[in-house]
């Protein structure tokens, strides 16, 4: 059962206003499938941001736990896509009112101010950026796996999902959003977008689950995404490559 999601609801952690604060609006695109172990946390801190005036939607790719039993408990309401991450992005965004959009991961919290911090970018000219992240998990390794991926980034022009992506909507519609594809949506996307302009990478970290790398190992999990990224460039088709992670 869904709903259409709500275009005035605001989002995230809020600071002061700034000179940039007016300006923009955001429209954040919230991608949720089985996220009751933690969406109560990123929800309360996109509460501020909401209260701000800035949109939350959230996109519900079919949960089987009281995910969107939890989201509706906070204020919020939820739009039912097809499952798939990009499929659920494109349908919140397709919604989506504000001057840019951000695409943020259910396991992921935003720094504060990050209204502020986008409007700048925007008014620096950015077509589109990310942030910066931090993985927080039980390794000692995931400082230093953030710290080059944040590196990786900002030479390669090519972000993640895990950074926040933020783009301004009529240019991702103009493009034609996230192609529908079960992997690798992100990096798809990135090239895009870096074929218009380089990303304005923000400094200032997204806080992100480390739960992936906790669960598989570190080592593990560093193989499979680069080996996934190499098969990727190859040209490898990401409905392979989501068989083979599956």
């Amino acid at each position: 059962m869904t709903t259409s999601a709500d275009p005035g609801m605001p989002t995230a952690q809020a600071a002061k206003p700034g000179p940039c604060h007016a300006t923009v609006r955001l429209s954040i695109i919230l991608p949720v499938l089985d996220e009751a172990g933690g969406i109560a946390a990123t929800l309360a801190s996109l509460a501020l941001l909401r209260a701000a005036g800035h949109e939350l939607i959230i996109v519900d790719g079919g949960s089987r736990d009281n995910t969107v039993a939890l989201c509706q408990g906070a204020g919020c309401q939820v739009l039912g896509g097809t499952r798939g991450r990009a499929r659920q992005m494109n349908a919140g965004a397709a919604l989506a009112q504000g001057d840019v959009l951000l695409f943020l991961h259910a396991d992921t919290q935003l720094p504060a101010q990050t209204e502020v911090l986008v409007a700048q970018a925007v008014q620096r000219g950015a077509l589109w950026g990310r942030f910066d992240v931090r993985i927080q998990g039980q390794s000692a390794m995931l400082p230093v796996i953030a710290a080059l991926m944040n590196l990786r980034s900002r030479w390669s022009g090519i972000a993640t999902g895990d950074q926040a992506m933020f783009v301004r909507r009529e240019l991702f519609q103009r493009i034609g959003g996230f192609a529908d594809q079960p992997l690798m949506e992100d990096i798809e996307l990135s090239r895009r977008l870096r074929a218009l302009g380089r990303p304005d990478c923000l400094r200032q970290p997204v806080h992100t689950s480390g739960r992936r790398w906790d669960t598989h190992g570190v080592w593990r999990t560093i193989g499979l995404m680069w080996r996934f990224r190499w098969s990727y460039w190859r040209g490898v088709s990401p409905e392979l490559l989501a068989k083979d992670y599956r």
